[in-house]
């Protein structure tokens, strides 16, 4: 038996891309102006990934913009984020990503993530076989 709240948070989410810190992505979002409507794409890389993939699940991005770091939190379920789009892959070893805020130069960069697809040997045909 769920609850009339499960079941509304449940109806809420929606697919998402798999996100995790390091990434640098492409976050576009509706901007109401007036009575029109427009898309702000915010690109930068996710240093945080906070309260679960739930409905109240938030991620933390960060770009630079003029050598100042600036930082915004998306929830991730929110009807005016229209989509999120993966522009790379960093190697990271930590969930966390705040020594990116400290750092400089070469130390803010992250390394490219290598994705190695390994294909296996796919079984040649087999002929029939005598009985």
């Amino acid at each position: 038996m769920s609850t009339l709240l499960e079941k509304f948070n449940k109806e809420q989410e929606r697919k998402l891309p798999d996100l995790r810190p390091g990434d640098t992505i492409k976050v576009h979002q509706k901007i109401k102006e007036g009575d029109k409507e427009r898309i702000q794409i915010f690109e930068g890389v996710i240093i945080a990934k906070k309260h679960g993939k739930g409905i109240s699940g938030t991620i933390t991005v960060r770009k630079i913009v003029d050598g100042v770091g600036v930082e915004r939190v998306f929830p991730i379920h929110s009807p005016s984020v229209e989509k999120f789009e993966i522009v790379r892959h960093g190697k990271v070893r930590r969930a966390k990503l705040y020594y990116l805020r400290t750092a400089k130069g070469k130390k803010a960069r992250l390394k490219k993530k290598d994705f190695e697809v390994a294909i296996a040997d796919q079984p040649a045909e087999t002929a029939e076989t005598p009985e």
